[in-house]
């Protein structure tokens, strides 16, 4: 029960960088041609993903940005002739499949590291009240919808005869109103500029054409349609007609649709299955939350009593909702953390700990709340009452309606309503009333005493329901912990160093003249590499030899040969200053000389990576 909620947020998404080319850190003999970096995921390009600035920190004129090779998992630019030599940084920025931007920097450097360097941008760079902005417009479209389905819902579905009209009308313009703020904010949030360019054209034409903008006018549609829904006419009768249920069904699936289409479920492992598992969790949610906001408002309307029948049938509606939680939210658990560790050692597993303390405080709330309704439903024979009044029998749904007055005549419901909401809503009670002549059903309205109770307690649900929804807005914009740990998978391989041992015989055709030479190369990496060689003879001990010499050609790229310039030790030969340009397949040629005149070369490929 401990991962409700998770689900909105659960993926293997944010598009982890797994290699560049040239490498970070790498010194090339001449310059590149191009930039390339390798991810993860698939990723969408920005006019400006790429600035590659100069060891003086001005700005090289670089191509247009492409996929290479068109895959959609890279990033690519090209270079101008003439770069010259020194350090150079690359500023990166991509949108992930998931709609988040992702962003970067590293350094490469022609000839030789230059004393000087550009200095390396914030891999979070970007404007902070855009960014800030474009979080709160995420909360409040969260809200809303919660609050759209969740009141929708409990008057549809538990048959709540009162007026609902402001929560409604309140859930519609906050998603409508924050659906509008980030489709202006989605140009700014992702290229991390300030909010003047929300209303710069070619920006926010850029933004109807993506996929996240064409996700956000497909809300707007949808809440235009939604406005056309009559839902208080079919509210008279008893049972909600389909001209309600099947058009309100399918705009509410059709909200969730947008929100998986856009999040962290459109991408990583099992796609579909997560759509899916996300716009149930969604639903569950908005249906859980929302409910329950409009059950606290109805109990705080005391001339617009709730009967016991609608509180037991929001009851069984929350209990399925909290079970469709817990199974989409255990697999968006696991889909979202891949590991127990980054419950942990990532930010999303950190946040999900916090998370589920707060949901587990909820369904302690909910379980004194049933405790509550338990206490409604209990049959009781009478009321007693003073004397001076009549008694009356209470059905077994609850306690009766009060009774007032000192004549022994109950006085009608609604006659304490005041104003207009208070006539329509005592009109709305008069046209729904059952045979027994209670509002709602079987059960009257909730006494006094057990209203204030239960109040209290949806209450306390709801400002923990809200903590809860507020991380778990962040969870969404936060990187998963299965991404995490790519990302930090591959930084680990990369700063990892890959030292290669290669043992190669020889023969120099001379009695005695045979053996092995043992050579270790590390890291193995572009860069700077380490050396060193050993000599085996005949019987398998340290042989020693007047001159070893090692060399190293790139082929590939017509580099070399590069002389290691190895020195004897004294039973070893070795060298710390071979600088190796270029990641790829390298000849090694080692020369063994075992006399004045006899010598053999031999040779093997290495990796460098």
């Amino acid at each position: 029960m401990l991962v409700l909620f998770t689900g909105v947020s659960g993926a293997s998404a944010h598009a982890a960088l797994t290699g560049t080319d040239p490498q970070d850190g790498s010194v090339l003999k001449s310059a590149p041609r191009r930039v390339t970096l390798t991810f993860s995921d698939s990723i969408g390009l920005l006019d400006d993903s790429f600035r590659v600035l100069t060891p003086e920190n001005r700005r090289v004129h670089s191509g247009a940005p492409s996929h290479a090779d068109g895959r959609s998992d890279t990033a690519s630019v090209t270079l101008p002739r003439g770069l010259g030599t020194g350090t150079f940084t690359v500023a990166w920025r991509v949108v992930s499949a998931d709609s988040h931007p992702v962003s970067g920097a590293f350094t490469f450097s022609i000839g030789k590291p230059s004393a000087t360097a550009a200095p390396l941008p914030s891999a979070a760079a970007g404007d902070p009240a855009s960014a800030a902005l474009y979080d709160i417009a995420r909360y409040a479209a969260y809200s809303g919808l919660a609050l759209l389905i969740g009141t929708a819902t409990f008057v549809l579905a538990c048959g709540y005869r009162g007026s609902v009209r402001r929560l409604l009308l309140t859930g519609w313009w906050t998603l409508l109103g924050s659906t509008l703020a980030l489709l202006l904010l989605r140009g700014p949030y992702e290229r991390g500029t300030g909010l003047g360019d929300a209303f710069d054209p070619v920006i926010l034409s850029d933004t109807l054409t993506s996929r996240p903008g064409i996700v956000l006018v497909a809300r707007l549609a949808l809440l235009a349609a939604a406005a056309l829904v009559p839902l208080r006419a079919p509210l008279r009768d008893r049972t909600p007609g389909r001209a309600v249920l099947v058009p309100g069904g399918l705009l509410a699936l059709g909200l969730a649709v947008t929100w998986a289409a856009a999040e962290h479920a459109s991408a990583g492992i099992q796609v579909p299955v997560a759509m899916v598992s996300s716009m149930l969790h969604l639903l569950a949610m908005a249906v859980w939350l929302g409910g329950l906001t409009a059950l606290l408002t109805a109990l705080h309307r005391p001339a617009e009593p709730v009967s016991p029948a609608v509180v037991t049938r929001f009851s069984r509606l929350a209990l399925a909702s909290v079970a469709v939680l817990a199974v989409t939210g255990v697999y968006q658990s696991w889909r979202g953390l891949g590991s127990w560790d980054a419950l942990t050692s990532t930010t999303y597993g950190r946040l999900l700990l916090v998370k589920l303390g707060g949901v587990a405080l909820l369904l302690a709330g909910a379980a004194f709340s049933r405790r509550w309704t338990a206490r409604l439903a209990a049959p009781r024979a009478a009321v007693t009452v003073p004397a001076g009044r009549v008694p009356v029998a209470v059905p077994a749904g609850g306690p009766g309606g009060a009774l007032e007055g000192t004549d022994g005549h109950a006085k009608e419901e609604g006659s304490e309503a005041e104003g207009a909401e208070g006539a329509e809503a005592a009109e709305d009670r008069r046209d729904g009333a059952t045979e027994d002549g209670h509002d709602g059903g079987a059960g009257g309205a909730i006494d006094a005493g057990h209203r204030q109770g239960l109040w209290r307690s949806v209450l306390a649900e709801v400002t923990v329901g809200i903590l809860v929804l507020v991380i778990t807005t962040m969870l969404t914009g936060t990187q998963p912990g299965r991404a995490a740990e790519e990302t930090a998978a591959a930084t680990a391989a990369a700063d990892r160093p890959a030292s290669s041992t290669t043992t190669v015989p020889f023969d120099v055709g001379t009695p005695g003249g045979h053996g092995k030479v043992q050579v270790e190369l590390s890291p193995g990496r572009v860069g700077e590499n380490s050396v060193q060689a050993v000599i085996f003879g005949p019987d398998g001990g340290i042989a020693t030899v007047p001159e070893v010499r090692i060399t190293f050609t790139l082929e590939s790229q017509k580099v070399g040969p590069i002389d290691a310039e190895i020195t004897d030790k004294g039973g070893y030969w070795t060298s710390d200053t071979l600088t190796l340009p270029l990641a790829g397949t390298w000849t090694m040629k080692t020369t063994v000389r075992t006399t004045d005149i006899d010598q053999v070369t031999v040779e093997r490929k290495v990796r460098v990576s």
